[in-house]
C-alpha cells in the first residue's frame, strides 16, 4: 500500500522519529504502523549499542518544583547541536514531567516508568535511533521539604534544586539560595554535611601542601645566605637555562642543588608536628569556608550578595535549608 504524508506525521507523532525513518519504517512494514514502530525501535537499540563506548559529554539538565517535592533530570547526548534540538529537549521535559507525577526513588525507578506505553529507558533509546548519538539518563535527584525551589541557569547544562523547612516561605529568598547554589557549587549544607572520605582526603592535602611549604621556607632562607636568588634555582630546569643565560655561575648551580637536597632532606626530617596540624587545621576551616552552603558569602542576587553568608541571609529571611542537589554537564 501506499504510504501517505499523513500516515508519516502520524508515526512521528508517536515515535518522534525523524520524517525519512517513518516513511522507510512504513514502506518496510507495508503500512502497519505496529511493525513500523517496532522497527523504528530496534533501530534505535542497535545504534544505542554500537555507540555505547561513547562518551556522552553534552545534554539538557532541567528542574522542576511543586508541592513539597523537587526534582531534576539530565539526559546526555554526544554533541551540543543534539542538545539544543527542540525535540531532545521536549523529551528530557517529558522525563522530567512524569518524575515529578510518580515521584520514583531511584534512578532505576525513572528508567521504568512508562510513558504512552513505552518506558523511560525506550524512550532515550528510540530517541538515540533518530539522531544516531549515544543518550542516556546521566542524573535523576530530587528533595522534600516545605518549600521547594528550582532554578536552571541559561544553556540547559546547569540546575539545582533546594528544600526548606519552612511552609510557602518567599520566593525570591528560596530562588535567590537556589541561584547561589548554582554560582558556587557547595558540597554540603555544613561542615556536618562533608562526607568523612573528602575531609581525609582534604586534611591529607592540607597536611601535605603545609609541609612542602614549610621545607620550601627553609630552603629559599639558605639559598638566600649563600648569595643565589631562589627564583633562578626552583628547578632543574631554571637552573639550567638561567646559567645558559649567564645570570647564575656552574658554581652557584652546583651549590643550589646541594642545599635544596641536604636542607629539603633535613627539614621534612625534623618539622613540628605540632605546627604542620595548626597550619592544616587553618586551611580545613578555609575549605568548610569556601565549600559549605552557610559559611559561603550570599550570591543569590539582591542587596545582600556579597556582603553577609548565606547562614546570615537565612537567618534574616527566617528560613532554613533542609536539603540541596546541583547537577552539572559543565567541567567543573
Amino acid at each position: 500500500m501506499a504510504v501517505t504524508m499523513a500516515d508519516i506525521q502520524h508515526l512521528r507523532k508517536m515515535t518522534g522519529a525523524g520524517m525519512m525513518d517513518c516513511k522507510n519504517a512504513l514502506n518496510e512494514a507495508e503500512g502497519d504502523f505496529d511493525k513500523a514502530i517496532e522497527i523504528i525501535r530496534k533501530k534505535g537499540q542497535a545504534i544505542a549499542a554500537k555507540r555505547s563506548d561513547r562518551e556522552a559529554s553534552e545534554g539538557c539538565v532541567l528542574a522542576a518544583a511543586k508541592d513539597g517535592f523537587a526534582a531534576i533530570a539530565a539526559v546526555k547526548c554526544e554533541t551540543d547541536f543534539v542538545a539544543r534540538n527542540a525535540d531532545f529537549i521536549a523529551l528530557t521535559q517529558s522525563i522530567l514531567d512524569k518524575a515529578m507525577a510518580e515521584k520514583p526513588a531511584s534512578l532505576d525507578a525513572l528508567t521504568a516508568l512508562k510513558i504512552n506505553d513505552r518506558t523511560v529507558a525506550e524512550l532515550v533509546t528510540e530517541r538515540s535511533g533518530v539522531t544516531g548519538e549515544k543518550m542516556e539518563i546521566s542524573d535523576y535527584v530530587f528533595v522534600n521539604g516545605g518549600t521547594v525551589t528550582s532554578y536552571i541557569h541559561p544553556g540547559n547544562k546547569l540546575a539545582t534544586i533546594a528544600a526548606f523547612a519552612e511552609k510557602d516561605a518567599e520566593y525570591e529568598a528560596v530562588h535567590g539560595v537556589a541561584m547561589h547554589i548554582a554560582a558556587m557549587s557547595p558540597i554540603a549544607i555544613d561542615e556536618s554535611g562533608i562526607p568523612q572520605d573528602v575531609k581525609d582526603r582534604e586534611l591529607a592535602v592540607a597536611i601535605e601542601k603545609t609541609k612542602a611549604e614549610l621545607v620550601e621556607k627553609e630552603v629559599e632562607a639558605a639559598l638566600r645566605k649563600a648569595g643565589i636568588n631562589p627564583a633562578h634555582v626552583d628547578s632543574d630546569d631554571h637552573i639550567e637555562s638561567n646559567q645558559a643565560k649567564g645570570w647564575i655561575t656552574a658554581e652557584q648551580a652546583a651549590k643550589a642543588r646541594e642545599i635544596r637536597k641536604t636542607v629539603a632532606e633535613e627539614k621534612a626530617a625534623s618539622l613540628p608536628e605540632q605546627k604542620v596540624q595548626a597550619i592544616a587545621a587553618g586551611r580545613m576551616a578555609k575549605f568548610y569556608k569556601e565549600y559549605t552552603l552557610l559559611e559561603q558569602k550570599y550570591e543569590g542576587g539582591g542587596d545582600d550578595a556579597g556582603k553577609i553568608t548565606v547562614k546570615e541571609f537565612l537567618a534574616k529571611k527566617h528560613l532554613t535549608v533542609s536539603e540541596f542537589k546541583r547537577v552539572s554537564l559543565n567541567v567543573e
